[in-house]
């Protein structure tokens, strides 16, 4: 699988071309080009935030359909504990879970249990190996492929564990070819996700060389296919439920650190915020900490763009949800280390922001930026496809834009072609000059005034409207 599949992606037919997603991208991943927008395969991490600030629903995200369970034999669900929150008045996990049942799965798995097998195994690694504190939470898909690359110095700080969703797949296989005897490839086992970041997991994980996750619906698509069924359910639920306060509590910003029982701990969420707290660590502000937990949608995972729930409503439901529940029903046998919990393959950094192959050309190219952004207003008004005046120049350097791109610097030449007309219109060029000679040079800056206006004309307007003006 391509190291830099995505899960979103765009539909070009709804793009209005406006700025508002570029804006947004939290790794400039997003360019408008020729009236729409385009996303950079190596920059994107699949955050979401494209999707959620698209007004125009030109931002798509990749998933499967309840149609799915008809591939396999036998099919495991794993309902992430953001699903929970979705629901109002839910006093009792298991009617969910009882639904998922009626809705078609076999079976259910919580990722809420593997989440405390993976509270308890990052309990240990934490305490073990206090060189790499504070330790960063690898939950998160787009946190580690956000520090995989444009944070290099911090991958040692990645706790190397598999997330709970990974576990909870593996378990669950294991659990179901026990049940059933079938062969794995007879075993649907899927997720049922809160975000992009985790389908991207699934089709190109990292940490791991083949995720165990089959399949990935949306809750969003689950939410209205459960609730009628969670009535039924609601009559004589099965008792499915395996999990207690610290996997439960996973599916909001805070949740994993609360497992890891430790004060020692800084939790933040939202891409932006992330970012911020991901600068700082690398400027080594933060040695006094444990543990780091970051979560790229607001409020954790209840925040999610394939949610339902407003995300802090969906929080306090969540909060209510564990109130009466045990603390934990998972834990690791006292001789069971961890380790078949941990990456079989390690997360290395991708260069992709850099401007060259070399360290002198680097050097070379970024010189190049700065002598350009001297030259551009510094306004990031994003009217040149791309969000900011920097960003510009590198796509300069790169050899996939041009500085008259920049709509300040094309007014300014077509400003000077045309006094340098008028110019020669109210000067004479000398007593010898013939008329083609002044035909030649107007026409020389008809031609150039000509391919700056084209120019411009395919950067902001669409091969769509294009046609729409053609006879």
């Amino acid at each position: 699988m391509d190291k830099f599949f995505h899960s979103v992606y765009l539909n070009e037919s709804l793009c209005k071309g406006c700025i508002n997603c570029i804006k947004r991208c939290p790794t400039e991943a997003i360019r408008v080009r020729k009236g729409k927008a385009v996303i950079t395969n190596e920059f994107c991490i699949d955050c979401g935030e494209c999707v959620r600030i698209c007004s125009h629903h030109a931002k798509l995200i990749r998933f499967d359909h309840i149609d799915v369970l008809k591939e396999y034999e036998y099919t495991v669900a794993l309902p992430a504990p953001s699903l929970y929150s979705q629901f109002n008045n839910l006093e009792d996990i298991n009617i969910v879970l009882t639904a998922l049942l009626y809705l078609g799965f076999d079976d259910v798995y919580e990722v809420s249990s593997a989440a405390e097998l993976v509270s308890a195994a990052s309990r240990k690694y934490i305490e073990e190996n206090p060189d790499k504190w504070p330790a960063v939470s690898t939950a998160c898909p787009s946190v580690v492929r956000l520090i995989r690359v444009r944070f290099p110095n911090l991958i040692d700080h990645l706790i190397p564990i598999l997330p709970p969703v990974e576990v909870a797949a593996m378990l669950a296989r294991q659990e179901a070819i026990k049940k059933t005897g079938l062969p794995a490839d007879k075993i649907g086992i899927i997720f049922i996700s809160p975000c992009p970041s985790k389908v991207t997991y699934s089709k190109s994980p990292l940490g791991v060389a083949k995720s165990q996750i089959d399949n990935v619906l949306a809750i969003k698509e689950v939410y209205t296919a459960l609730l009628p069924l969670m009535k039924k359910a609601k009559e004589a639920p099965e008792n499915l439920s395996t999990s207690g306060k610290i996997g439960v509590g996973w599916g909001g910003s805070g949740g994993e650190a609360a497992g890891l029982i430790t004060d020692s701990y800084l939790a933040a969420d939202g891409i932006e915020n992330v970012i911020r707290v991901l600068e700082d660590l690398e400027d080594e502000k933060f040695s006094n900490l444990k543990f780091i937990e970051l979560n790229a949608c607001s409020g954790g995972c209840v925040g999610g763009v394939l949610t339902v729930e407003n995300p802090y409503v969906a929080k306090v439901k969540l909060k209510k949800l564990n109130k009466y529940l045990p603390v934990s029903l998972n834990r690791l046998e006292p001789t069971d280390d961890g380790k078949k919990y941990h990456w079989s393959n390690p997360v290395i950094y991708e260069p992709v922001f850099r401007l060259g192959d070399s360290m002198v050309e680097s050097i070379a190219m970024l010189n190049r930026v700065e002598e350009l952004c001297t030259k551009f207003p510094g306004l990031d008004c994003g009217s040149c496809g791309a969000p900011t005046c920097k960003s510009l120049a590198e796509d300069i350097v790169r050899g996939k834009a041009v500085e008259s791109d920049c709509i300040h610097i094309l007014r300014h030449h077509i400003y000077e072609l045309s006094d340098n007309a008028m110019s020669l219109a109210d000067n004479p060029l000398n007593e010898d000059a013939s008329s083609d000679d002044y035909i030649q040079i107007l026409r020389r800056y008809i031609g150039q005034l000509s391919t700056e206006l084209s120019h411009f004309k395919t950067l902001h307007q669409s091969d769509d409207h294009e046609d729409e003006k053609k006879p």
